[in-house]
């Protein structure tokens, strides 16, 4: 017996892939507009989630198609019909595989490698041997699979108006041709108000506001407390070392200061308005420092930037990157300090230079003080020129969305060695 319609497999994946579509087709369109903000952010991890999944579940539904014989067409169906119905299902199919590969490429050979989690629980890699790729090819890729799925996302559009102009000819004008019937088990062809083409249509215009309304939740940048920063011979926060034996002090010469557990190294910044706050959560201090005895202090602080850390792991893997700190050429920050001022009671500003991303720039980081006994306590506050440093290339030089000014906030308790 020749089936009339579709095998109830391929019906639950025609219509699950048509929903993601076009709630796809939305998210694309609201992200790119929005690409540079926290919500545009937000939508385009949304939008390569879902392609993945359209992705899956197109290779289950070519899987299927190729090893069951779809019904026949109508008789009664001209053949420039049939050609054009099977060029529009083998068009969909380029389209279902192609854009999400093509997507995938783009995200893989991005200058500021963004890592994928799918619908933020599961990781999902980059096409392998891409992102190693030296720069000049990197963009060659990232250029040409731009284009593609640029292209085929408007193919997608004309692709879509075709197939509905079609399906509904044949529902409402063809009552010898039930082509509906075909994906929509007991449709009768000819029938204006038929149940299963008004579901639909409602179904359609939900997946439609539901694409403009979603609004997927931003990830808080608030911290945990700080775990403990790296003395200035702790090999790790978490795990700091016994402290080394108290080196002796010379008469008049500037007491050694070891970092306790507890202090932070942190940075604040904003995207899009909102903020962001993080800290450095692998850093060595060498102290040494004595109020009376200002012309002979100093202080050097190494930063590991790969360390940091504002509390969104998608987020925190884009900063050691090529494209913000630059983890993998210049693993360390340094801020040396060798001038001291003191500027009023327990004041006082140690003037350096900062070493970041192999740009070399002065920094003064005024701070208070306050020592009893082997104790001392130090706050300070600075800020910084993110892009004298190069920190965010390619778009984000730009300034609009994350600004220039970086705060450093230090906060440490020191003991006497």
């Amino acid at each position: 017996m020749v089936r009339d319609r579709y095998s109830a497999v391929a019906i639950v994946l025609h219509w699950l892939i048509a929903a993601a579509i076009v709630f796809q087709l939305i998210l694309g369109w609201r992200g790119h507009g929005l690409r540079t903000t926290l919500e545009g952010f937000s939508l385009i991890q949304l939008h390569k989630s879902v392609g993945v999944t359209i992705l899956a579940l197109s290779l289950a539904r070519l899987a299927w198609r190729l090893t069951h014989r779809p019904p026949p067409e109508p008789e009664t169906l001209a053949p420039w019909e049939r050609r054009l119905a099977a060029a529009t299902q083998w068009g969909f199919y380029l389209i279902m595989i192609g854009l999400p590969l093509s997507g995938w490429v783009v995200v893989s050979t991005s200058k500021i490698t963004i890592p994928t989690l799918l619908y933020g629980t599961i990781p999902w890699p980059h096409v392998p041997g891409l992102a190693e790729l030296a720069a000049p090819a990197k963009n060659a890729w990232n250029l040409v699979a731009y284009g593609v799925h640029k292209s085929l996302a408007w193919a997608t559009w004309g692709l879509l108006a075709l197939h509905v102009a079609g399906a509904l000819k044949h529902q409402l004008f063809s009552r010898d041709e039930p082509v509906l019937a075909r994906v929509a088990p007991g449709a009768k062809a000819g029938r204006w108000l038929e149940p299963r083409l008004v579901a639909i249509v409602l179904a359609a215009g939900a997946i439609v506001a539901m694409g403009l309304l979603i609004s997927p939740p931003v990830r808080a940048s608030r911290l945990a407390p700080a775990a403990a920063p790296v003395a200035a011979s702790t090999p790790t926060a978490a795990t700091p070392a016994p402290a080394p034996a108290p080196i002796p002090t010379v008469p008049g010469e500037p007491s050694r200061w070891a970092v306790a557990p507890g202090s932070t190294l942190g940075f604040a910044t904003a995207f899009s308005g909102a903020p962001i706050e993080g800290r450095f959560q692998r850093w060595t201090a060498d102290i040494v420092f004595d109020p009376e005895a200002l012309d002979r202090s100093s202080a050097r602080v190494e930063i590991e930037v790969a360390s940091a850390d504002t509390g969104d792991s998608q987020r925190d893997e884009v900063l050691p990157s090529g494209g913000w700190l630059d983890a993998a050429s210049h693993p360390k920050a340094v801020f040396a300090a060798r001038r001291f001022r003191k500027t009023g009671i327990d004041r006082y500003v140690a003037e350096g230079e900062l070493t970041l991303r192999g740009a070399t720039r002065p920094l003064s980081l005024p701070f208070t003080l306050k020592i009893d006994g082997d104790t001392a306590r130090l706050r300070g506050v600075t800020s910084l020129d993110r892009t004298a440093f190069g920190v965010g290339q390619g778009e984000w030089t730009n300034t609009d969305q994350i600004p220039a000014k970086v705060a450093i906030q230090v906060d440490l308790t020191a003991k006497r060695r």
